[in-house]
């Protein structure tokens, strides 16, 4: 299985987690291939110092979950890329991050 998490708000990254969590708890971790795409003001997650919600991505980013940022989105909101945690993978457009992953065959899930 291929799960794709798109998170656009900043207020959806607990949903998003939890839902990712369960996913894991119910498949396992071998059982499926994660990527969460973040774009918008969702990117602000992102950012070394932030809340709780960093601590969690970077536990399931153990489990073998990739996060990615748009880098749009960062520019935007003016995210530096040097600022982001370790495990962020910037790519050039979260949309087509999101157009590729499904034509790979990935299951296009919006919490």
């Amino acid at each position: 299985m291929k799960a794709l998490f798109h998170v656009n708000e900043l207020d959806r990254w607990a949903h998003a987690l939890l839902n990712i969590t369960n996913l894991l708890r119910d498949v396992g971790t071998g059982e499926v291939t994660v990527e969460v795409v973040a774009n918008g003001p969702a990117v602000i997650a992102y950012r070394l110092g932030s809340d709780d919600a960093l601590r969690q991505m970077d536990e399931l980013h153990a489990k073998g979950v990739a996060f990615v940022a748009c880098r749009n989105a960062l520019q935007m909101q003016n995210i530096p890329e040097e600022s982001l945690a370790p495990f962020v993978t910037v790519v050039p457009a979260g949309i087509t991050e999101i157009v590729r992953k499904q034509a790979m065959g990935y299951a296009y899930i919006k919490p």
